[in-house]
């Protein structure tokens, strides 16, 4: 049977219209997409408070999802056992969990301690009494949850080699700066925008300014796309060691795509962390997070202006929306130059 999207991309037609405007191919794709790794958390967000609920994981993963850390950090469930109240609301410091509707006790692993005016239950406590543990993966101080146990995916590796020089670990969460958007647009039409420089010219006329267009680059790795973002004048670029591939690039921005909607954007100050969070067929939840690494950077270069490229974005994506869901429309075609990310990506899709 033929490929929806053709491998070759000079060939290729674009994604079907149907993928941004039929609720039950919505529907059916974040079923599948819950549980993959997600995005949780630095481990500096654990620094002060050893207990945080991961805000956006009901949304993304169909789960209410905390992080405790007691020498091992661990994502656990935040529903307790009893009666289905979340047990933590706000980062805590604390050598327990404590369900405040009844006094459930449980320690920072998910394991049931104790329980209040118990006493005659028979049988209890029983493992299921404990909170639900899910798998964790740590790298280079980023935190990923999944709700099925999962070996380390390969994409893990292509960071590590790509940019494993950087000292990520030591970057800062920025409380102060998080922004969510709710747009009224398909999820997978924000990502495809991401995931092309090609409009970059046209869209974007501050980070035209930066970045040299010609000189913009896409690679492909397993359920992920680099795009990099190649410093047009004497804008902040990286210290590039000389062990890496990149060295003697002027690179102002690393772009780091994750199926389904992790977006790791990597500049000279630092690291901001884009959620695309499916929401219904027509709306989407778009969360940023900063963890910085210096900060005296903060303000210049490609990543000097985030909210307004978002805006920009944000318009754009709108607008598409409503000319996919025409009955104009149906599919397009890929510049196979530019668009390869976007049709990696519609392969992915149309794979799952």
């Amino acid at each position: 049977m033929a490929k929806l999207i053709d491998k070759n991309i000079e060939l290729a037609e674009t994604l079907p219209s149907e993928y941004y405007t039929n609720k039950e191919i919505f529907a059916d794709i974040k079923s599948k997409i819950v549980n993959m790794w997600h995005f949780s958390a630095h481990e500096d967000q654990l620094s002060e408070k050893n207990i945080i609920p991961i805000l956006h994981s009901k949304k993304l993963m169909n789960e209410s999802i905390i992080l405790t850390r007691d020498g091992v950090i661990k994502s656990l469930s935040n529903v307790c056992t009893h009666r289905g109240m979340l047990v933590n609301t706000e980062p805590t410091k604390s050598n327990t969990l404590r369900c405040k509707y009844h006094g459930r006790t449980f320690d920072l692993n998910g394991c049931i301690k104790n329980m209040p005016k118990f006493e005659g239950v028979v049988n209890f406590p029983q493992y299921s009494d404990n909170l639900v543990g899910f798998s964790t993966m740590r790298w280079k101080g980023l935190l990923f949850t999944s709700l099925k146990e999962r070996m380390n995916p390969e994409w893990i590796q292509f960071l590590e080699d790509r940019i494993g020089w950087l000292d990520i670990e030591s970057f800062t969460h920025d409380s102060e700066y998080y922004r969510s958007y709710t747009i009224n647009a398909n999820w997978a039409l924000y990502v495809d925008n991401y995931l092309e420089g090609f409009h970059i010219p046209y869209v974007h006329s501050g980070l035209n300014e930066v970045l040299s267009y010609d000189d913009y680059e896409t690679e492909i790795f397993e359920n992920g796309v680099l795009q990099i973002g190649i410093a047009k004048g004497e804008e902040d670029t990286f210290d590039i060691p000389e062990e890496s591939k990149d060295y003697g690039k002027k690179i102002a921005a690393y772009y780091f795509w994750i199926f389904p909607g992790l977006m790791l954007n990597f500049y000279p100050w630092g690291l901001s962390v884009n959620l695309v969070v499916p929401l219904s067929v027509n709306k989407t939840e778009i969360i940023y997070q900063r963890y910085v690494g210096n900060s005296a950077l903060i303000g210049d270069g490609a990543g000097g202006d985030l909210d307004k490229v978002e805006k920009e974005d944000q318009e754009i994506v709108e607008a598409v929306q409503i000319g996919v869901s025409s009955s104009s429309y149906d599919r397009g075609r890929y510049s196979p130059s530019m668009e390869k990310g976007v049709h990696y990506f519609h392969r992915i899709l149309t794979e799952l």
